[in-house]
């Protein structure tokens, strides 16, 4: 797949905009988040697309050759009078035709760990990942859903030591945070109001039946505070209402994810005999 897709920016794409297309697939795609199968593959995918696109030379020499210019074995494509070059563990061929080599003072070192770039990029990272690593001391710390989503600082002591551990905003259960010489592993306890999915949220809102068929508005409780939403008439249960950037922000980004409304309906019981009465006057002026 091409670089650009992958990440989800066109061509042009300005640095900024690919940073944030990286951060944003990163994070749905890492391993220790995403259990599909294929996920794992992704997600080296996403990293070597950055890392190409991030790179002013790489992402000019990329623009031109495509992923052949990275890709072992090199290419063969260049047209007229070629030389055979060795950079690392690529071969490949240019053009000299134009006295120079496209190639001069680009790194081919071979591409970086995904997930080393992962934890630079962000300054945490996921647990697991079926990595070998350096053993470092892990400590478990666990939050309320209002502090992973937010942000808070706990004081703490590890070693006989006071530490501040300040947790960014956005943070989700199973994440790992990393300080000087110690992890801290988060763990979040679920919220009975919302369903967490990401950075995406759910929440469940029942409209009285009258509500459903006539429509008209409903206040909603979002982790910034109620915001008031018009009910349309005739509206189904099961109907869900996408609200932008009111869902949870990605750590150490300003981009949020979004707040899914879920309306169920609900459907009296026990009427009154009056009640009953202007139902069955609704029932039969209905088609």
């Amino acid at each position: 797949m091409d670089y650009y897709e992958l990440l989800g920016v066109k061509k042009g794409a300005s640095d900024a905009e690919i940073k944030s297309a990286y951060r944003k697939q990163a994070l749905a795609w890492h391993p220790d988040r995403n259990k599909s199968a294929g996920a794992a593959d992704r997600f080296k995918e996403i990293n070597k697309a950055y890392e190409v696109l991030a790179d002013s030379q790489k992402r000019s020499l990329y623009d031109q050759y495509g992923k052949d210019a990275f890709e072992r074995g090199g290419f063969n494509r260049a047209s007229g009078a070629q030389q055979q070059q060795q950079q690392g563990p690529f071969s490949y061929t240019y053009s000299s035709s134009g006295g120079q080599n496209p190639f001069e003072g680009v790194d081919f070192g071979g591409f970086s760990d995904p997930f080393d770039i992962f934890e630079q990029f962000f300054g945490f990272s996921n647990a697991g990942g079926g990595r070998s690593r350096k053993r470092r001391d892990v400590y478990q710390m666990e939050l309320s859903f209002d502090e992973a989503v937010h942000g808070v600082s706990k004081e703490t002591v590890i070693k006989g030591k006071n530490h501040t551990i300040k947790i960014p905003a956005g943070v989700d259960d199973g994440m790992r945070i990393r300080f000087e010489d110690f992890d801290v592993m988060i763990r979040v306890r679920p919220d009975k109001r919302y369903r967490r999915e990401g950075q995406d949220l759910y929440i469940e809102h029942t409209l009285s039946f009258p509500q459903a068929v006539l429509g008209g508005e409903v206040k909603i409780e979002t982790i910034d505070g109620p915001i008031t939403l018009r009910v349309r008439p005739g509206t189904e249960s099961g109907t869900a209402v996408r609200l932008r950037g009111h869902g949870i922000v990605h750590p150490q980004s300003t981009q949020k994810g979004d707040l899914y409304v879920i309306y169920k309906i609900k459907v009296p019981e026990k009427l009154s005999h009056k009640a009953r009465q202007l139902l069955e006057e609704l029932k039969r002026e209905l088609p």
